[in-house]
């Protein structure tokens, strides 16, 4: 973006110069938001059908930027990704937190787990790319490591709210139970994404889910 011209010397700054120059500094997004629209648009991106490899000359070219732009905010490409990463962390385990605070039933946070994180893929096309591994395929193997532990997070959180739940109902293999059916439950929320996304987003995660649901988490 070129610098705004000073004005010649000895002249005034008008009303209209000095408003015209206030509208350009408003334009120029601070560096925090500049990252945030980088990360929003390549979540956008993502949503398009065969997306799954975005460069970042594209990327630039859909913010209207030169890649050395890019490069000012994130080192690489796959901090961008980590940026994508690390906002769908943040926002699935404060929804899970919000969910064991406010469900005494073991049984029914996990259900209730389970549907925030089809509700979350649903709702955030481009962000199930990234959590299925379709958007990482061609990225650095770290990333498809980090969102495996993603879900090995996931699955053992299900399995304490799974032990309780069984704890509840008078099990007397309370751990081995909730072992198994969290291992089924975070498969159910793999499968689901990934057909979601490999349907072109038109098969939703949360589709008929009530009754299987149901039956997993009894």
């Amino acid at each position: 973006m070129s610098e705004t011209m000073p004005d010649p010397v000895g002249a005034e700054a008008t009303p209209a110069t000095q408003a015209s120059t206030a509208a350009v500094a408003r334009k120029r997004p601070r560096p925090g938001e500049r990252r945030v629209q980088i990360l929003q648009t390549l979540a956008g991106m993502l949503e398009q059908p065969g997306a799954e490899r975005i460069t970042t000359a594209a990327l630039a070219a859909q913010l209207e930027v030169s890649e050395a732009a890019l490069y000012r905010h994130f080192a690489s490409k796959a901090q961008m990704f980590e940026g994508l990463i690390d906002f769908i962390e943040s926002s699935v385990f404060a929804l899970v937190r919000q969910i064991t605070e406010r469900d005494e039933s073991g049984a029914l946070q996990a259900q209730r787990i389970v549907l925030m994180l089809l509700q979350f893929g649903e709702k955030n096309p481009g962000m199930t790319r990234v959590m299925v591994g379709d958007a990482l395929v061609f990225e650095h193997e770290r990333l498809s490591a980090r969102m495996n532990q993603f879900f090995d997070r996931v699955e053992s959180q299900l399995r304490q709210c799974l032990r309780l739940g069984a704890q509840e109902q008078g099990s007397t293999t309370p751990s081995a139970d909730a072992h198994a059916l969290a291992s089924a439950l975070t498969a159910l929320i793999v499968g689901r994404l990934q057909r979601y996304a490999r349907s072109g987003f038109r098969r939703l995660p949360t589709e008929a889910i009530d009754t299987p649901l149901q039956r997993l988490a009894a």
